[in-house]
């Protein structure tokens, strides 16, 4: 063998060399990566099954204070106020038209 055909041969297997180790790099992070997609898939399966349980106690205090806040409304309503005393008419129209 000649110097070129050797140094021809030396490069091809090099680069044949680093071509193999930066496929299996590259195998190895794909794993990796369907690893992690599966793992999330499964969490938000898990997920759009039943929502956490401190999420609905959240939402349950929304509802409680949702409540709370109309019966608030309800009973401080300046129309039903007025109808509930005895006050006449006369006076509720002028608070009203006011």
């Amino acid at each position: 063998m000649t110097t070129s055909s050797t140094s021809c041969s030396f490069r091809i297997t090099r680069t044949a060399e680093d071509l193999a180790q930066t496929i299996t790099s590259l195998s190895q992070r794909l794993v990796k990566i369907e690893q992690r997609q599966e793992a999330l898939e499964m969490q938000l399966a898990e997920y759009q099954q039943e929502p956490p349980d401190e999420e609905m106690r959240r939402l349950d205090g929304v509802e409680q204070l949702l409540k709370e806040c109309q019966e608030l409304l309800d009973s401080s309503s300046p129309i039903s106020n007025l109808q509930d005393t005895n006050i006449s008419e006369e006076v509720q129209d002028d608070f009203l038209a006011a």
